[in-house]
């Protein structure tokens, strides 16, 4: 079903052959950038040591890992990237690329990364990194964004689990604080997807995506927003009050959280239907990228001062 859609949906394209920018469009740079560096906090904040050539290789598998979901994701929706004009331009639905060509790249990149980390690291970290690559391509993919408005919410734990792969690349167990940071992953996911799908909302309606806004409502979806934001806040804060960090993590995540809590609560306030009338809401989800990176970064260069 979906090979012959795609073929539809190609032949209105002009056949191009694929190139080494087709291959790294297909791991979603953008999305593994991010992956990355949560990762690497999540091993930098570890407590103990792990030598660098292990962890250089952590990191790279789990990055290869990441890839490996986008692409098993586009293969998956290029008959709904070709509906939208935000991912029209991608190797499959532009007619770059054989949909067999995508496939075979993802399941390499996965196998790849999974037996490099499994041998050169540990097998728990390997483990973690088979179920994040499998729950983001299959339970995420497949079954829930096409199927529940509450998609975003259950597929954001794929997103949350770079920084315990990280911590346990280093020590070989999880703790409190790796389950913390992907605590605060987990319920950042939300309020940063809504924000995209309330002024994306023509773009999934086209796709047949079942996105919040499309299903419940403007209204509803930002009372969400609001509502995530507070949870996030109280899970960013938890290192600071279990005395995991110094007062100056606990002052600039205080300070990250009430910058991301009043952007909400201007998407809440918001009542504009038109997307060209988003502005609270693309601020918000522009901002939800820096805070993440910021957030992270101060927390691992805070652990790394204390220990």
């Amino acid at each position: 079903m979906l090979q012959a859609e795609f073929m539809t949906i190609a032949t209105h394209n002009i056949a191009l052959p694929a190139d080494w920018r087709d291959f790294l469009a297909l791991t979603k740079p953008r999305v593994m950038s991010l992956v990355v560096f949560t990762a690497l906090c999540g091993l930098l904040s570890a407590p103990g040591s792990i030598h660098p050539v292990i962890g250089f290789t952590a990191i790279l598998c789990i990055a290869l890992g990441a890839g490996a979901s986008g692409a098993l994701n586009q293969y998956y929706e290029a008959d709904i990237d070709a509906k939208m004009a935000r991912t029209a331009k991608r190797p499959l639905p532009g007619g770059r690329m054989e949909p067999a060509s995508a496939l075979q790249f993802g399941i390499g990149l996965a196998a790849f990364s999974l037996g490099i980390m499994g041998v050169g690291v540990n097998w728990l970290a390997a483990g973690l990194l088979a179920f994040s690559i499998f729950f983001y391509a299959v339970v995420y993919t497949i079954w829930l964004k096409p199927n529940t408005p509450q998609n975003i919410v259950i597929g954001g734990a794929a997103g949350a689990f770079p920084p315990v792969i990280g911590w346990a690349a280093v020590t070989g167990d999880i703790t409190v604080i790796p389950m913390l940071l992907f605590a605060i992953i987990f319920l950042w996911t939300p309020p940063h997807f809504w924000s995209l799908a309330l002024f994306m909302k023509a773009d999934y309606a086209a796709a047949g995506i079942p996105m919040l806004p499309n299903v419940a409502g403007r209204m509803a979806t930002r009372n969400q927003i609001l509502l995530y934001s507070l949870p996030m806040s109280a899970a960013a804060m938890a290192p600071f009050a279990l005395g995991e960090t110094s007062v100056w993590y606990g002052a600039g995540a205080a300070l990250l959280n009430m910058i991301f809590v009043a952007l909400a609560f201007a998407v809440w306030r918001n009542q504009a239907a038109d997307a060209a009338d988003m502005k609270p809401e693309k601020r918000l989800f522009a901002f939800s990228i820096l805070y993440l990176f910021l957030l992270f970064a101060v927390f691992a260069a805070d652990r790394m001062v204390l220990a």
